[in-house]
């Protein structure tokens, strides 16, 4: 039985968020947040929080064994794109491109 967090809306490129993504991929839980835990990137702090959302779900709702869980699926998906514009010489804009995120996590036991 699978159980499953998803983070909506994540102020940050999907390219970023998948570089830290792909560490977790495959891991059991408690090596993932070790790993999310000692990552440089900004990010790496929301999908920690996304990963202990889905302990919390498998525990409370599908009742399953904490220590046997792991990392089945992790994946991010383009959310909206703010667009904005900046200012360049001779009157003209460029389009700055504010890129979000969806993270979903999927874990599973052993």
């Amino acid at each position: 039985m699978e159980a499953k967090a998803i983070s909506k809306y994540m102020k940050v490129s999907p390219q970023k968020a998948r570089l830290v993504v792909d560490l977790i991929r495959g891991k059991k839980v408690d090596d993932a947040i070790g790993i999310l835990s000692y990552t440089k990137k900004a990010i790496s702090r929301d999908i920690m929080k996304v990963v202990k959302s889905a302990v919390a779900n498998a525990e409370n709702t599908k009742n399953l064994d904490v220590d046997k869980l792991y990392v089945k699926t992790v994946f991010v998906d383009p959310g909206p794109v703010m667009k904005r514009t900046h200012s360049k010489a001779m009157g003209r804009g460029a389009l700055i491109r504010r890129r979000s995120s969806h993270v979903t996590v999927v874990l599973d036991e052993k």
